[in-house]
């Protein structure tokens, strides 16, 4: 049985191509540029800020998110920025009496716009928050605690199979790919993607499929 899901954020929840767009205008190069050069380094399996280091030789995020803010330019996203199918699913999944988490890598400041988006969720864990990142096996074992202890009850959704799928696995929790975001398209990892409960491209797939899992496993 599945009694608790956590979703990874972006890629997941939320559409990060503003986001994207943002840094490419900060950085002063062509959108497209940018978007090109972050999708060679996802195909290369490097780091997600390489590309940054392309643009911004000794890129720090923190300091480069003050920089930022104190340009009147900070990083941040809204209601607009949520896949549309993100908040219909975290609805259906509660309304099947499920505990339903967040869970990603995301800054300090992440946190709070989340909490002002009233998602249907339980908790929302991120990576500032907890002092730890994935793919760290210390970050699962975050989410096993929030998720009741049982990692074999509890399924992790997220676009990632490096960073989100095979860590989640090795922790022992069910695991569900959706294919969306540079990472859903570009990162082709077949081994990991095969032993996903679910794969999915978009959201709207997985209550029925959770609703299904469970009512065979009842």
């Amino acid at each position: 049985m599945i009694d608790a899901i956590f979703f990874d954020i972006g890629g997941t929840i939320l559409d990060e191509s503003r986001e994207f767009e943002t840094w490419a205008d900060w950085f002063g190069v062509p959108r497209h540029t940018f978007s090109a050069v972050f999708g060679a380094a996802i195909a290369r399996g490097l780091d997600w800020q390489e590309p940054f280091r392309v643009f911004r030789p000794g890129f720090d995020l923190a300091a480069e998110l003050e920089r930022r803010a104190a340009a009147g330019k900070p990083e941040s996203f809204g209601e607009e920025d949520l896949y549309p199918d993100a908040r219909s699913c975290l609805t259906s999944l509660k309304d099947q009496g499920l505990f339903v988490g967040l869970a990603g890598n995301q800054p300090a400041h992440a946190e709070a716009i989340l909490r002002a988006l009233d998602l249907s969720v339980d908790v929302i864990g991120t990576s500032d928050g907890w002092g730890v990142a994935k793919p760290s096996p210390a970050f699962f074992e975050h989410v096993i605690r929030e998720g009741g202890g049982d990692a074999s009850s509890i399924l992790y959704v997220g676009d990632r199979p490096d960073n989100d799928v095979r860590p989640a696995k090795e922790a022992g929790m069910k695991t569900c790919l959706i294919r969306r975001g540079p990472w859903g398209y570009i990162l082709d990892m077949p081994a990991v993607s095969e032993q996903c409960l679910f794969r999915i491209d978009s959201l709207d797939e997985l209550p029925s499929l959770v609703e299904k899992h469970n009512a065979e496993s009842g």
